[in-house]
């Protein structure tokens, strides 16, 4: 396998191993804590280091894991207090326990292979030369195994607690009537977000594992409401970005990490407009709509209260709803023209009339706001 399809897999791997947990952040209302944990997990890699000496061993993901899980405690704790909201306590959590690491690293480990900028922004290019091993064969790029390992982890644990993280995601009172513990369903996804970053931060660094576990997600929330689909959705859309996030950074000969990134915010921009039920254009469409509707009902309305009065031939004349409604000549014709369209008004010289299925529906329509 070539180096560039290897870079490839692994940030295929890493897009959809984010994405995943990724999604119920953002239904959790949680995406800022992603960036905390992928931030504040450093201090766990930096204090493992320094009981190991070992920039390899497995403890550093252990250690990673403990800081995430503190990280989390910590805000909420904050947040208890009814103080602090949670993203104020994001706020001073996540840049105290940063700040110590980056403190430490540069106090006690400035001779060390531990890079701040590699941890953050990651490069991708190199994955593949930190080779796997096994019996003096080369057998790949050792991300490739690491981060396929969390994947099928992470996927392992969405199918067999799929139904725990469904309920206590949207209903904790129902979760806890159920039998199963809220508290310990977030824990775990919490425990899952911090194994996940700190598996892709050599690879990609911290900045790719927030867009990865935040921005697919939000993308397949604009388009389906269904979770399974969402989950799936997200995990495509973080591959695709995945792979046209570095053909564009090998044409245009730019940061791996960068481009990638970049692709999924334009992704998800692009799904932000567009999407068909919550896109931009979808929902301005729709206020249109809701708007001629509006008027359409007042004006019906406006006709029927005035029937039968001595003055409805001035009350629903042109001039008189143009007055009483300020209304403007060119939106009233617009209005007439639908209603016209519906068989729900005639017009005779120059005063408007209800026909019999525009008195019918305005009827009904009143009842209904009635109810």
């Amino acid at each position: 396998m070539t180096p560039q399809l290897e870079i490839q897999l692994i940030a295929v791997i890493v897009a959809v191993s984010c994405s995943i947990p990724g999604v119920f952040l953002v239904l959790r209302k949680m995406s800022m804590m992603s960036d905390a944990i992928t931030h504040t997990i450093l201090l766990g890699i930096v204090g493992a280091f320094f009981i190991v000496h070992d920039l390899n061993s497995p403890f550093l993901i252990v250690g990673a894991t403990i800081v995430g899980l503190l990280t989390v405690y910590f805000v909420e704790l904050l947040n208890s207090t009814k103080l602090l909201s949670e993203d104020s306590a994001i706020g001073v959590v996540f840049p105290l326990l940063f700040s110590i690491a980056i403190i430490i690293i540069s106090k006690y480990a400035s001779s060390v292979h531990l890079d701040t900028d590699s941890v953050l922004l990651g490069e991708l290019a190199f994955a593949p030369f930190n080779r796997m091993i096994v019996g003096g064969v080369d057998i790949g790029a050792k991300a490739i195994y690491s981060m396929g390992t969390i994947l099928l982890i992470n996927l392992i644990l969405v199918i067999v607690f799929f139904k725990e993280l469904k309920i206590a995601t949207f209903d904790k009172g129902l979760a806890s009537v159920l039998g199963f513990s809220p508290v310990l369903v977030h824990y775990g996804l919490m425990t899952t977000v911090s194994i996940t970053a700190v598996g892709a931060f050599e690879a990609v660094g911290s900045i790719l594992v927030i867009a990865f576990m935040v921005g697919p997600p939000i993308s397949a929330y604009l388009i389906t409401d269904d979770l399974k689909k969402m989950i799936s959705l997200s995990a495509f859309i973080g591959g695709v970005n995945a792979i046209i996030g570095y053909q564009v950074a090998e044409f245009f000969d730019v940061s791996i990490a960068g481009s990638m990134a970049t692709i999924t915010g334009i992704s998800f921009l692009i799904i932000f407009i567009s999407a068909p039920k919550r896109g931009m254009i979808t929902i301005i469409r729709r206020r249109k709509y809701q708007e001629i509707d509006f008027a359409a009902l007042t004006m019906l309305f406006h006709i029927y209260n005035h029937e039968g009065n001595k003055n409805e031939y001035i009350e629903n004349g042109i001039v008189s709803i143009t007055n009483h409604l300020n209304w403007d000549k060119s939106f009233l014709d617009k209005i007439v023209i639908k209603l016209k369209n519906n068989n729900y008004i005639i017009e005779t010289n120059g005063v408007f009339k209800l026909t019999e299925d525009g008195r019918e529906y305005t009827i009904r329509s009143y009842e209904n706001l009635a109810v």
